[in-house]
């Protein structure tokens, strides 16, 4: 047997190890717990523990992130922006390695440094933006927006198709509430617009998700401050709405974060391998529709059927499912606005044929080198071959202390207000009221703060597999 074919075998036995570990989920599966159990002490716990194996290597932009989370959680704002800038720029100097994406191509996936997925990089901003606007940084949360600004440009320049997710709205608005907070309407105006544009043409059909009803007021109220009285009366015309002058002392923005967004588990698919002419072969599966043909020469493979893995997203399901606030005038709705959920399927959903070609393509090449090494010694390419199916394993690491999705709503704030009152809905339609304290503010200021929810069930990883 040639010396390269043993390295192989061993590189392959000793990735056994790799492909036989639980899904991401299941590792950090207490961390998951705590989350959402709202026990942010015991979940900074955990990461303090995870911090020598995840803070370098593979697991360096989760560990980061995930790491800034339970810090914001915990209110310790300034740590939790450290971690996120190292997460920033993780992302800004992250190239691929090709001995890894050598070893990810031949033996397993779990092999490459996780990247983050493009709306888990855009994240980054949103929640280093809360934390400066926490502490009362408008200049550094400006920054934040610019930087917004920039990854939205980078996201828009990556793809070309209007199908794929490009765009992000939310973080439009986020952008505009920051100008607002900075007391810049006419940027903020600019940023809205730009929002209502993507709501309209790309959320609503790639997410479902409308344009919020906040956006709208926004909008009109945006435009009268700056003096666009025609474009206020084309949008009060538009959306059918009466909005009369802000005279407020002051406003809060609230921005509920709620839930848990999805994990990944795996899936596996079983092909029939079809031989075909001059080295050719096909790996078919029927009931999907699926033919992925590839070329293995002299080598192919002896076996009639494969196994491939691969990754897909499962819902968690939140325990509440609305929310309003109320003081003692008046009652107001949070709107919607961003659906982690259904972005992260569709993020997903947008490279599924490249996770397939990648895989099958690896699963040729495991089974072509069986069937090589079966030509010198037949028990070691059965052996090898059997190994080669036992090593698939689908990546599932994923950002998952992110909140399943995001709404918002903007309430006018009285002289010495110190609270305000919310009302959680859950699914069961059971109400819960509780007191959100409000910081000291000054006229005209407009306070903007985050509330979670992060309360959640288990994904039901049973009923998505095959």
């Amino acid at each position: 047997m040639k010396y390269y074919l043993r390295i192989l075998i061993c590189a392959i036995v000793a990735c056994i190890v790799v492909a036989c570990a639980p899904t991401f989920y299941e590792k950090t599966f207490e961390l998951n717990k705590a989350l959402a159990e709202g026990n942010y002490d015991q979940a900074a716990v955990i990461m303090q523990q995870s911090e020598k194996k995840m803070s370098s290597g593979r697991l360096e932009f989760l560990y980061y992130v995930n790491a800034g989370m339970v810090a914001s959680l915990q209110e310790n704002f300034d740590q939790s922006n450290q971690y996120f800038q190292k997460a920033d720029l993780f992302v800004e100097d992250h190239k691929k390695n090709v001995f890894e994406e050598g070893g990810a191509l031949l033996l397993n996936p779990n092999l490459t440094t996780y990247p983050g997925e493009d709306h888990e990089k855009l994240m980054i901003n949103y929640f280093k933006a809360l934390n400066y606007l926490e502490m009362r940084q408008y200049n550094e949360a400006l920054v934040e927006c610019k930087r917004m600004n920039l990854r939205l440009q980078q996201l828009s320049d990556k793809y070309k198709s209007d199908k794929k997710y490009k765009k992000d709205a939310f973080i439009h608005v986020m952008m505009g509430i920051i100008y607002e907070a900075f007391n810049d309407p006419n940027n903020a105006f600019i940023a809205y617009r730009n929002a209502l544009d993507i709501y309209q043409n790309e959320y609503a059909a790639l997410f479902n998700t409308p344009v919020p009803q906040q956006l709208k007021l926004d909008l009109v109220r945006t435009a009268q401050e700056t003096g666009l009285y025609d474009d206020a009366a084309r949008y009060s015309k538009q959306f059918k709405l009466e909005v009369g002058k802000d005279e407020s002392y002051a406003n809060l923005v609230l921005l509920w974060n709620n839930g848990m967004s999805p994990v990944k588990d795996e899936w596996g698919v079983n092909f029939a391998v079809i031989q075909g002419k001059n080295g050719w072969v096909t790996f078919v599966n029927k009931e999907l529709g699926m033919s992925f043909p590839f070329y293995c020469g002299n080598d192919k493979p002896t076996v009639t059927w494969v196994k491939a893995v691969f990754p897909k997203y499962v819902e968690r399901k939140s325990f509440y499912k609305s929310a309003k606030l109320s003081d003692q005038d008046h009652t107001y709705l949070f709107s919607h606005a961003e659906d982690i959920n259904a972005i992260s399927f569709k993020v997903l959903e947008e490279r599924m044929l490249l996770e397939f070609s990648k895989t099958l393509l690896r699963v040729a090449m495991k089974q072509s080198i069986a069937a090589k090494v079966s030509q010198e010694n037949e028990g070691w390419g059965a052996a090898l071959s059997i190994l080669g199916s036992a090593t698939e394993s689908a990546d599932t690491r994923s950002w998952q202390s992110l909140p399943k999705d995001i709404s918002y709503v903007r309430v006018p704030l009285k002289e010495g207000q110190t609270s305000i009152d919310i009302e959680l809905t859950n699914i069961k339609g059971g109400k819960e009221k509780r007191t959100i304290e409000l910081p000291k503010f000054v006229k005209g200021e407009t306070v903007v703060l985050p509330y979670y929810t992060l309360s959640s069930f288990a994904p039901q990883t049973a009923s998505y597999g095959f």
